[in-house]
C-alpha cells in the first residue's frame, strides 16, 4: 500500500534542517522524501503545518522499572513518539533467570513498539549480592540468535573488568564472537582504569553525572548516553552535550521511569523537551533521540526519514513543545490524535507465566528481624541518601542504641533492612539511613536493584514488620504504614516488579502511594521509593546495603556496621 504524507517540514537528521517535503511509503518502508504531490497513491494524508520526524529511540531503559508489562508500556509510551527501545530485562532476569529473558521477549512480540533486547550481564551485579538467578556466558549464548537481541547489557561490574575477573570477561568474549553491542555502567571512573574499561570492547554509558566526565568518555571513543529518568535525571547538567562536536556522540535515555512519570509528563519527548526550553535546538535533540542512537547499535534502516529507512515516524502538531499527535509504525497508523489505536497483547506460554508469578519464597517476618543486638552508644557506618540522586555516601555517626533501638526521627536516623526473598535463605540485614526523611511509619518495597530482595526503611520495627508482611502477601509490591496499618499500596505480581493492571491504574496508584510517603514526612519531588531501590545496588558508589550487610562501592567490600 502506497501512503502519501504531504506539505510538512521534514526533520533531517543527516544535515540538521527543517525541509519541506512529501513522505511517500509502500509496504512500511519509506521509498522517496520531496514532491510527489502527482504521485498516485492508495491513501494521502494532509500533514500541513505539521513536522515529520523519526519516530524515538530510547537507547536503554528497564522496562520492569515502569512496573508496566511490555504490552502496557507500549500503550503509554508509543502515543509520545516512541517507536524503539532498547531494553535490559535484567531485572526480571535477576529474580527469574532465563525464564525471565524469555518474557521480556515473548511479551514484546508484535507491539507498536519494537523491544530490542541486551543480554544481562550481572545476573546478580556482584558477589556481594543475592538474586534469584545466576548467569553464566553460557546461559545466555542461546539468545544471541534472537532477531531482537543486539548485545550484552551494561557491565556494572567494571572492578571485574579491570581485574579480568573470568566470569565477567568471558560475557564480553562471547558477546564479541556474536560482533554484538557492548552497553557499559561505569560512574566515575577515569584515567587508566578507564581506558582498560574502555579496551575491553565497551563503547558506551549511561552514569556521566558531569560534563567532564562525559567529554573524557567521548574523547575515549564512547558514546554517552544522556539520562532523564526518574530517579536519575542528568540532562540539564549536560546540556553542553547537545552542542557540536559532542552532540554527534550522544543519545537520550531513560534507563528507569515510573509509571505516573511517563502518563503525566512523557518518554524520550521530555528529555527533547526540556533540552528546548533550555535553548537546545530540537532539531539535534530529535537526532540524539533517533538517528544516533539507531547508528550506534547497528540499526541500520532505521532512525530517519529517507529513503530505504524504515517507515517509523511520529507527527508533531508543534516542534519546540515536541507534542505529538499522530505515529506511524511500519508504515501503519498506530497512533491518531495522541490516542493509540487498539493492538493485539501476545499470548504467553502458561508455564512461564505462572513461573514469573511464583517468585516470593519467604515466611512472615516478626518486629525482632529487625532489632540490632546491641544496647548502648555506637559510632556507626551509615548510609547517606541525597535527594534526587542514586548516589549515597558513607557518614559515621554515634547511635544510641539504648533509645528506640537506635532510631534517631529528629536527626533523621532511620533503620533499613534488606530481606533475601528468592531461596529461603533467611538472610536480613539492618542498617541505619539518612536523606530519606520519614517522621512516622515506613515503606516496603520488593522494588530493589538490582537483586530485588524484599527493602523496607522504618520509624520504628512494628511499621517495618507490617509494610514487609504487606508485600510478602501480595507477591511483590510498594507499601507505605503508619501505626500499624497499610495506607496505601500497589502490588506488583509479575516477579515481585510489574503490575497486571494498565497503565493509568498502575501510574494512579503509584501516585498514591508516593503520596503517602510524603504524609510520612518524606520531601516533596524527593521519589522515596524509586531513592529507596537503589540503596541495596552496590555497583553504585559509595555505600549500599544488601542481604549481607554493608557494603562500600570504592573498596567493593563490606563493611561492618560498627565503625568503632
Amino acid at each position: 500500500m502506497k501512503t502519501i504524507l504531504k506539505n510538512a517540514l521534514v526533520v533531517n537528521v543527516f544535515t540538521e534542517e527543517l525541509e519541506k517535503n512529501d513522505v511517500l511509503i509502500n509496504d512500511g518502508i519509506i521509498v522517496g522524501v520531496g514532491d510527489y504531490s502527482d504521485y498516485p497513491a492508495d491513501k494521502t494524508v494532509d500533514l500541513t503545518d505539521k513536522y515529520i520526524c523519526p519516530g524515538f529511540i530510547d537507547g536503554h531503559i528497564h522496562i520492569e522499572s515502569t512496573m508496566l508489562t511490555p504490552s502496557e508500556f507500549a500503550k503509554v509510551c508509543v502515543p509520545h513518539g516512541t517507536t524503539a527501545v532498547v531494553a535490559d530485562p535484567h531485572e526480571i532476569a535477576n529474580v527469574c533467570g532465563k525464564d525471565g529473558i524469555r518474557y521480556m521477549l515473548e511479551s514484546s512480540e508484535d507491539l507498536p513498539l519494537t523491544v530490542y533486547v541486551m543480554l544481562p550481564s550481572c545476573v546478580p551485579a556482584t558477589s556481594f549480592d543475592e538474586s534469584g538467578a545466576v548467569l553464566s556466558a553460557n546461559d545466555l549464548e542461546e539468545f544471541y540468535s534472537h532477531p531482537r537481541v543486539l548485545g550484552l547489557a551494561e557491565v556494572m561490574d567494571y572492578p571485574g573488568v579491570i581485574s579480568e575477573n573470568e566470569n565477567v570477561i568471558s560475557k564480553i568474549r562471547s558477546a564479541k564472537s556474536h560482533n554484538a553491542v557492548i552497553n557499559g555502567h561505569a560512574p566515575l571512573l577515569s584515567g587508566r582504569d578507564l581506558d582498560k574499561y574502555i579496551s575491553s570492547g565497551i563503547y558506551d554509558d549511561h552514569e556521566c553525572s558531569s560534563v567532564e566526565e562525559a567529554v573524557e568518555r567521548i574523547r575515549k571513543g564512547q558514546m554517552i548516553m544522556i539520562r532523564q529518568g526518574s530517579a536519575a535525571k542528568n540532562l540539564v547538567d549536560l546540556l553542553p552535550l547537545f552542542e557540536k562536536p559532542w552532540s554527534d556522540r550522544c543519545m537520550l535515555v531513560s534507563d528507569d521511569k515510573h509509571p505516573e512519570d511517563l502518563v503525566n509528563r512523557g518518554h524520550i519527548d521530555d528529555a527533547i523537551r526540556i533540552a528546548v526550553k533550555r535553548g537546545r535546538s530540537p532539531v539535534t535533540a530529535i537526532k540524539m533521540a533517533s538517528f544516533n542512537a539507531a547508528r550506534y547499535f547497528g540499526l541500520k534502516n532505521l532512525g530517519a526519514i529517507a529513503p530505504g529507512y524504515i517507515a517509523d515516524i511520529a507527527i508533531l502538531d508543534d516542534l519546540n513543545s515536541v507534542r505529538v499527535c499522530d505515529v506511524y509504525k511500519n508504515g501503519i497508523s498506530v497512533v491518531e490524535d495522541g490516542r493509540i489505536l487498539p493492538f493485539e497483547t501476545p499470548k504467553l506460554n502458561v508455564d512461564l507465566e505462572k513461573t514469573v508469578r511464583s517468585t516470593f519464597n519467604l515466611n512472615g517476618l516478626s518486629e525482632t528481624d529487625f532489632i540490632i543486638n546491641c544496647s548502648q552508644k555506637h559510632r556507626c557506618n551509615v548510609i547517606n541518601a541525597f535527594r534526587r540522586q542514586i548516589i549515597t555516601e558513607k557518614t559515621v555517626e554515634e547511635i544510641d542504641f539504648s533509645k528506640n533501638n537506635g532510631i534517631d526521627i529528629e536527626k533523621d536516623i532511620l533503620k533499613i533492612a534488606v530481606i533475601e526473598r528468592h531461596k529461603h535463605t533467611g538472610h536480613i540485614a539492618v542498617a541505619f539511613i539518612k536523606g530519606i526523611g520519614l517522621k512516622s511509619g515506613a515503606i516496603a518495597s520488593s522494588v530493589a536493584h538490582d537483586s530485588h530482595n524484599l527493602i523496607v526503611v522504618g520509624t520504628n520495627e512494628k511499621d517495618m514488620t507490617v509494610a514487609a508482611n504487606t508485600v510478602i502477601a501480595s507477591g511483590g509490591g510498594l507499601v507505605a504504614v503508619k501505626n500499624g496499618c497499610v495506607i496505601s499500596e500497589i502490588p506488583l505480581p509479575v516477579a515481585g516488579i510489574m503490575s497486571d493492571c494498565d497503565a493509568a491504574a498502575c501510574a494512579a496508584m503509584s501516585a498514591s502511594v508516593n503520596r503517602a510517603a510524603l504524609s510520612l514526612g518524606c520531601p516533596e519531588r524527593s521519589e522515596p521509593f524509586m531513592r529507596m531501590s537503589f540503596i541495596s545496588l552496590p555497583v553504585i558508589p559509595h555505600i549500599k546495603l544488601t542481604t549481607f550487610g554493608l557494603f562500600d562501592g570504592d573498596s567493593f567490600s563490606l563493611i561492618p556496621l560498627l565503625a568503632d
